[in-house]
């Protein structure tokens, strides 16, 4: 199988370096096409079918987000933000515009290849995570669900990533630290305290069930069973 790729980026070096690190790296598994405007992104995705796209959100002429709203129109291709926003506010808009990942530049080649190999193989059903359960809360990270009693849980996206991390850690104290750097990056500028603010919104969201998340002491969080 053969994963076609449109990546849309207006800096020449960038589209280079990852065309190259992805051709080489894939081992023929990846063609990749490159766009340099947000006009000639949609000419080309419109033209041919692609199995993801890789997208700047600063373009000329349109940019990522606007692309990511006309795609999502009629598309369900897995969509990638590159960019130098790296604000909360934009990964936000982002998510509800509907794309599946976010990668801040500057960024590691390898950890962006890992991330568009696990949505390529997640998008084609090679992948299929077990619904995770932890007392009365159920995550389905395929579906991006949760369920409490049984009954549907809707979670922003950082309150649904705060929630996966710390079940997939049940029962293990989670820093903090690990929270940020996983969930807004290593160049966020904040400082830990936003993690105690989305804490207290999944709290919130769980209900009763939200006992289950206890405060470690100077380190950050866990999650028991019950």
């Amino acid at each position: 199988m053969v994963f076609r790729l449109l990546l849309v980026e207006d800096d020449p070096e960038i589209r280079e370096i990852i065309t190259d690190y992805f051709l080489d790296k894939s081992n023929g598994i990846i063609d990749i096409e490159s766009a340099e405007t947000g006009h000639e992104g949609m000419e080309k995705y419109l033209d041919q079918e692609y199995d993801l796209v890789l997208l700047d959100v600063m373009l000329p002429e349109v940019d990522g987000f606007a692309i990511c709203r006309e795609l999502r129109k009629t598309s369900d291709v897995p969509i990638m933000f590159i960019t130098a926003r790296h604000q909360e506010n934009d990964r936000l808009y982002g998510y509800h515009l509907g794309c599946d990942d976010y990668i801040v530049k500057p960024f590691s080649l390898a950890e962006l290849y890992a991330k568009v190999m696990a949505l390529l193989k997640r998008a084609k059903g090679m992948v299929r995570d077990e619904v995770m359960t932890a007392g009365h809360i159920k995550l389905d990270p395929y579906r991006c669900t949760v369920y409490v009693h049984e009954a549907e849980v809707i979670l922003a996206p950082l309150e649904f990533g705060l929630l996966k991390i710390l079940m997939e850690n049940q029962g293990k104290a989670v820093s903090r630290e690990s929270l940020l750097i996983r969930l807004w990056g290593y160049d966020f500028d904040g400082n830990d305290r936003v993690v105690d603010n989305h804490i207290k919104k999944l709290r919130k969201a769980l209900g009763d069930s939200a006992a289950q998340i206890k405060t470690v002491f100077k380190i950050g969080y866990k999650l028991e069973e019950r």
